[in-house]
Protein backbone atom coordinates (compact mmCIF):
# COMPACT_ATOMS: atom_id res chain seq x y z
CA UNK A 1 0.00 0.00 0.00
CA UNK A 2 0.92 3.16 -0.80
CA UNK A 3 1.51 5.48 2.08
CA UNK A 4 1.60 9.63 2.85
CA UNK A 5 3.87 11.31 5.57
CA UNK A 6 1.21 11.30 7.51
CA UNK A 7 -0.15 7.62 7.41
CA UNK A 8 3.99 7.19 8.24
CA UNK A 9 3.76 9.23 11.01
CA UNK A 10 0.59 7.62 12.25
CA UNK A 11 2.55 4.14 11.64
CA UNK A 12 5.47 4.69 13.52
CA UNK A 13 3.68 5.71 16.40
CA UNK A 14 2.81 2.93 19.54
CA UNK A 15 -0.53 1.91 18.21
CA UNK A 16 -3.35 0.69 20.81
CA UNK A 17 -6.45 -1.05 20.15
CA UNK A 18 -8.23 2.10 21.62
CA UNK A 19 -6.52 4.39 19.20
CA UNK A 20 -7.20 1.96 16.14
CA UNK A 21 -10.59 2.23 16.99
CA UNK A 22 -10.64 5.66 17.51
CA UNK A 23 -9.01 6.56 13.90
CA UNK A 24 -11.31 3.98 12.04
CA UNK A 25 -14.26 5.77 13.07
CA UNK A 26 -12.96 9.72 12.28
CA UNK A 27 -13.74 10.70 8.47
CA UNK A 28 -11.04 13.55 8.41
CA UNK A 29 -8.08 11.64 7.86
CA UNK A 30 -8.85 8.68 5.25
CA UNK A 31 -4.96 7.14 5.38
CA UNK A 32 -5.74 7.54 9.54
CA UNK A 33 -8.55 5.22 8.67
CA UNK A 34 -7.05 3.26 6.17
CA UNK A 35 -3.92 1.81 8.56
CA UNK A 36 -6.56 1.14 11.61
CA UNK A 37 -8.17 -1.21 9.24
CA UNK A 38 -5.13 -3.03 8.20
CA UNK A 39 -3.37 -3.04 12.27
CA UNK A 40 -6.42 -4.63 13.98
CA UNK A 41 -6.43 -7.01 11.36
CA UNK A 42 -2.44 -7.65 10.68
CA UNK A 43 -2.40 -8.39 14.74
CA UNK A 44 -5.89 -10.01 15.05
CA UNK A 45 -7.75 -8.23 17.30
CA UNK A 46 -11.06 -9.85 17.71
CA UNK A 47 -12.99 -8.40 20.40
CA UNK A 48 -16.00 -7.27 19.54
CA UNK A 49 -15.20 -3.26 19.15
CA UNK A 50 -12.77 -4.21 16.21
CA UNK A 51 -15.51 -6.58 14.63
CA UNK A 52 -18.12 -3.94 14.57
CA UNK A 53 -15.69 -1.02 13.64
CA UNK A 54 -14.62 -3.20 10.44
CA UNK A 55 -18.06 -3.70 9.51
CA UNK A 56 -19.39 -0.24 9.46
CA UNK A 57 -16.26 0.47 7.43
CA UNK A 58 -17.31 -1.97 4.74
CA UNK A 59 -19.86 0.74 4.13
CA UNK A 60 -18.05 3.53 3.86
CA UNK A 61 -18.93 6.45 1.12
CA UNK A 62 -16.15 8.90 2.41
CA UNK A 63 -12.88 7.06 1.26
CA UNK A 64 -12.87 7.21 -2.34
CA UNK A 65 -9.99 7.02 -4.46
CA UNK A 66 -9.43 8.73 -7.81
CA UNK A 67 -11.13 5.76 -10.11
CA UNK A 68 -14.20 5.65 -7.14
CA UNK A 69 -12.84 2.71 -5.20
CA UNK A 70 -13.18 2.30 -1.96
CA UNK A 71 -9.67 1.31 -0.27
CA UNK A 72 -11.23 1.36 3.26
CA UNK A 73 -13.68 -1.31 2.43
CA UNK A 74 -10.75 -3.19 0.47
CA UNK A 75 -8.58 -3.10 3.85
CA UNK A 76 -11.58 -3.55 6.19
CA UNK A 77 -12.83 -6.96 4.55
CA UNK A 78 -9.23 -8.01 4.21
CA UNK A 79 -8.69 -7.50 7.72
CA UNK A 80 -12.08 -9.33 8.55
CA UNK A 81 -10.87 -12.07 6.45
CA UNK A 82 -8.09 -12.43 9.03
CA UNK A 83 -10.20 -12.14 12.06
CA UNK A 84 -11.72 -14.92 10.62
CA UNK A 85 -15.00 -14.06 12.81
CA UNK A 86 -18.11 -15.49 10.92
CA UNK A 87 -20.38 -12.41 12.09
CA UNK A 88 -18.44 -10.94 8.84
CA UNK A 89 -19.93 -13.36 6.30
CA UNK A 90 -23.38 -11.66 5.66
CA UNK A 91 -21.63 -7.99 4.94
CA UNK A 92 -19.09 -9.72 3.03
CA UNK A 93 -21.22 -11.09 0.71
CA UNK A 94 -23.08 -8.03 0.18
CA UNK A 95 -19.68 -6.62 -1.18
CA UNK A 96 -19.65 -9.01 -3.54
CA UNK A 97 -22.10 -6.64 -5.54
CA UNK A 98 -20.20 -3.91 -4.59
CA UNK A 99 -19.00 -1.67 -8.10
CA UNK A 100 -15.40 -1.92 -6.88
CA UNK A 101 -13.45 -4.51 -8.40
CA UNK A 102 -10.47 -5.13 -5.57
CA UNK A 103 -13.83 -4.81 -3.14
CA UNK A 104 -15.34 -7.73 -4.80
CA UNK A 105 -11.71 -9.47 -5.02
CA UNK A 106 -10.89 -8.46 -0.98
CA UNK A 107 -14.41 -9.82 0.07
CA UNK A 108 -13.70 -13.27 -1.89
CA UNK A 109 -10.98 -13.81 -0.15
CA UNK A 110 -12.19 -12.86 2.93
CA UNK A 111 -14.64 -15.07 2.76
CA UNK A 112 -12.58 -18.00 2.01
CA UNK A 113 -10.41 -17.43 5.05
CA UNK A 114 -13.52 -17.32 7.15
CA UNK A 115 -14.25 -20.41 5.49
CA UNK A 116 -18.79 -20.41 6.00
CA UNK A 117 -20.12 -22.55 3.07
CA UNK A 118 -22.96 -19.90 2.88
CA UNK A 119 -21.11 -17.85 0.73
CA UNK A 120 -21.08 -20.33 -2.03
CA UNK A 121 -23.89 -19.38 -3.72
CA UNK A 122 -23.50 -15.86 -4.39
CA UNK A 123 -19.78 -16.53 -5.18
CA UNK A 124 -21.00 -18.85 -7.77
CA UNK A 125 -23.18 -15.83 -8.83
CA UNK A 126 -19.58 -14.05 -10.20
CA UNK A 127 -19.13 -16.60 -12.49
CA UNK A 128 -22.20 -16.15 -14.77
CA UNK A 129 -21.52 -16.01 -18.59
CA UNK A 130 -18.28 -18.40 -17.84
CA UNK A 131 -15.46 -17.91 -19.43
CA UNK A 132 -17.26 -16.25 -22.57
CA UNK A 133 -18.11 -13.34 -20.42
CA UNK A 134 -14.20 -13.58 -18.63
CA UNK A 135 -13.18 -10.67 -20.34
CA UNK A 136 -10.88 -7.64 -19.72
CA UNK A 137 -12.79 -4.57 -18.74
CA UNK A 138 -11.78 -1.49 -21.62
CA UNK A 139 -9.53 1.13 -19.77
CA UNK A 140 -8.53 -1.08 -15.97
CA UNK A 141 -5.88 -3.98 -15.50
CA UNK A 142 -8.35 -6.34 -14.25
CA UNK A 143 -11.58 -8.79 -15.59
CA UNK A 144 -15.13 -7.89 -15.20
CA UNK A 145 -14.50 -10.37 -11.98
CA UNK A 146 -11.96 -11.10 -9.55
CA UNK A 147 -12.09 -14.88 -11.05
CA UNK A 148 -9.25 -16.48 -9.26
CA UNK A 149 -10.15 -15.50 -6.01
CA UNK A 150 -13.53 -16.17 -6.26
CA UNK A 151 -12.64 -19.56 -7.82
CA UNK A 152 -10.01 -20.31 -5.16
CA UNK A 153 -12.47 -19.63 -2.53
CA UNK A 154 -14.95 -21.92 -4.39
CA UNK A 155 -12.50 -24.61 -3.77
CA UNK A 156 -11.46 -23.68 -0.53
CA UNK A 157 -15.36 -24.24 0.45
CA UNK A 158 -15.41 -27.43 -1.20
CA UNK A 159 -18.31 -26.11 -3.47
CA UNK A 160 -18.28 -29.96 -5.26
CA UNK A 161 -21.87 -28.60 -7.16
CA UNK A 162 -19.03 -25.61 -8.86
CA UNK A 163 -17.26 -28.08 -10.36
CA UNK A 164 -19.11 -27.64 -13.82
CA UNK A 165 -18.77 -23.83 -13.75
CA UNK A 166 -14.79 -23.98 -12.82
CA UNK A 167 -13.58 -26.30 -15.15
CA UNK A 168 -14.17 -24.18 -18.23
CA UNK A 169 -11.71 -21.68 -16.90
CA UNK A 170 -8.72 -24.36 -17.26
CA UNK A 171 -9.22 -22.98 -20.53
CA UNK A 172 -8.85 -18.87 -19.95
CA UNK A 173 -6.63 -16.80 -21.32
CA UNK A 174 -5.53 -15.73 -17.78
CA UNK A 175 -2.67 -17.81 -16.67
CA UNK A 176 -3.31 -17.06 -12.86
CA UNK A 177 -6.95 -18.22 -13.51
CA UNK A 178 -6.10 -21.50 -15.02
CA UNK A 179 -3.84 -21.82 -11.99
CA UNK A 180 -6.99 -20.93 -10.18
CA UNK A 181 -8.68 -23.12 -11.60
CA UNK A 182 -6.69 -25.85 -11.50
CA UNK A 183 -6.44 -25.56 -7.78
CA UNK A 184 -9.66 -25.25 -6.83
CA UNK A 185 -10.50 -28.53 -9.11
CA UNK A 186 -7.79 -30.53 -7.33
CA UNK A 187 -9.42 -29.76 -4.09
CA UNK A 188 -12.85 -30.62 -5.11
CA UNK A 189 -11.96 -34.19 -7.03
CA UNK A 190 -8.79 -35.32 -5.70
CA UNK A 191 -7.42 -35.69 -9.03
CA UNK A 192 -3.79 -35.55 -9.43
CA UNK A 193 -3.84 -34.34 -13.07
CA UNK A 194 -4.91 -31.06 -12.23
CA UNK A 195 -1.79 -31.03 -8.91
CA UNK A 196 -0.04 -32.35 -12.30
CA UNK A 197 -0.54 -28.70 -14.02
CA UNK A 198 0.37 -26.82 -11.36
CA UNK A 199 3.71 -28.22 -11.13
CA UNK A 200 4.28 -27.59 -14.59
CA UNK A 201 3.44 -24.26 -14.38
CA UNK A 202 6.89 -24.07 -12.06
CA UNK A 203 8.61 -23.93 -15.49
CA UNK A 204 7.11 -20.74 -16.79
CA UNK A 205 9.69 -18.02 -18.01
CA UNK A 206 7.33 -15.38 -15.90
CA UNK A 207 8.33 -15.20 -12.43
CA UNK A 208 5.46 -13.96 -11.20
CA UNK A 209 3.55 -17.08 -12.75
CA UNK A 210 5.99 -19.24 -10.65
CA UNK A 211 5.33 -17.63 -7.54
CA UNK A 212 1.59 -17.70 -8.41
CA UNK A 213 2.05 -21.90 -9.32
CA UNK A 214 3.82 -21.84 -5.41
CA UNK A 215 0.98 -20.47 -3.69
CA UNK A 216 -1.46 -22.59 -4.92
CA UNK A 217 0.48 -25.91 -4.40
CA UNK A 218 0.89 -24.65 -0.98
CA UNK A 219 -2.60 -24.47 -1.03
CA UNK A 220 -3.99 -27.37 -1.74
CA UNK A 221 -0.87 -29.28 -0.29
CA UNK A 222 0.31 -31.74 -3.70
CA UNK A 223 3.00 -34.01 -2.53
CA UNK A 224 4.35 -35.10 -5.75
CA UNK A 225 5.26 -31.17 -6.17
CA UNK A 226 7.76 -31.26 -3.12
CA UNK A 227 10.84 -32.10 -5.31
CA UNK A 228 9.71 -29.69 -7.92
CA UNK A 229 9.14 -27.05 -5.61
CA UNK A 230 12.30 -27.18 -3.96
CA UNK A 231 14.10 -26.46 -7.73
CA UNK A 232 11.89 -24.04 -9.10
CA UNK A 233 13.98 -20.16 -10.21
CA UNK A 234 12.23 -18.62 -6.95
CA UNK A 235 12.95 -17.16 -3.67
CA UNK A 236 13.61 -20.00 -0.87
CA UNK A 237 11.33 -18.15 1.05
CA UNK A 238 8.41 -19.06 -1.13
CA UNK A 239 9.52 -22.14 -1.73
CA UNK A 240 9.82 -22.97 1.84
CA UNK A 241 5.91 -22.12 2.51
CA UNK A 242 4.99 -24.59 -0.36
CA UNK A 243 6.91 -27.41 1.33
CA UNK A 244 5.33 -26.21 4.26
CA UNK A 245 1.78 -26.39 3.18
CA UNK A 246 2.74 -29.99 1.48
CA UNK A 247 4.26 -31.77 4.85
CA UNK A 248 1.04 -29.93 6.80
CA UNK A 249 -1.42 -31.97 4.13
CA UNK A 250 0.70 -35.15 4.21
CA UNK A 251 0.14 -34.70 8.10
CA UNK A 252 -3.10 -34.32 8.09
CA UNK A 253 -4.14 -36.99 5.18
CA UNK A 254 -2.36 -39.38 7.15
CA UNK A 255 -3.42 -38.24 10.66
CA UNK A 256 0.71 -38.43 11.58
CA UNK A 257 2.28 -35.95 14.54
CA UNK A 258 5.17 -34.63 14.22
CA UNK A 259 6.37 -37.53 16.66
CA UNK A 260 5.54 -39.64 14.09
CA UNK A 261 6.89 -39.30 10.38
CA UNK A 262 6.88 -41.40 7.46
CA UNK A 263 8.81 -40.97 5.14
CA UNK A 264 7.91 -39.37 2.47
CA UNK A 265 7.28 -36.68 5.22
CA UNK A 266 10.75 -36.76 5.86
CA UNK A 267 12.02 -35.99 2.28
CA UNK A 268 9.92 -32.74 2.70
CA UNK A 269 11.75 -31.72 5.61
CA UNK A 270 15.13 -32.47 4.22
CA UNK A 271 13.77 -30.33 0.77
CA UNK A 272 13.08 -27.61 3.60
CA UNK A 273 16.41 -28.28 5.08
CA UNK A 274 18.89 -27.84 2.14
CA UNK A 275 16.66 -24.31 1.33
CA UNK A 276 18.00 -22.69 4.90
Amino acid sequence: MQTSSKETSISAESMTIERALANLKQTDDPSARYYAAWWLGRFRIRDNAAIEGLLDALSDEVDRSPDGGYPLRRNAADALGKLGDRRAVPSLIACLDCDDYYVRESAAQALEAIGDSQAISSLLALLEGGVEAAVAVSGKPHLVQPYDSVIEALGTLDAVDAISQIQPFLDHFVPKVQYASARAMYQLTGESQYGDRLVEALAEADLQLRRAALMDLAAIGYLKAAQPVSETLAENSLKLIALKGILEARLKTEDRSWQDLDDRSIEVMQLMDDLL
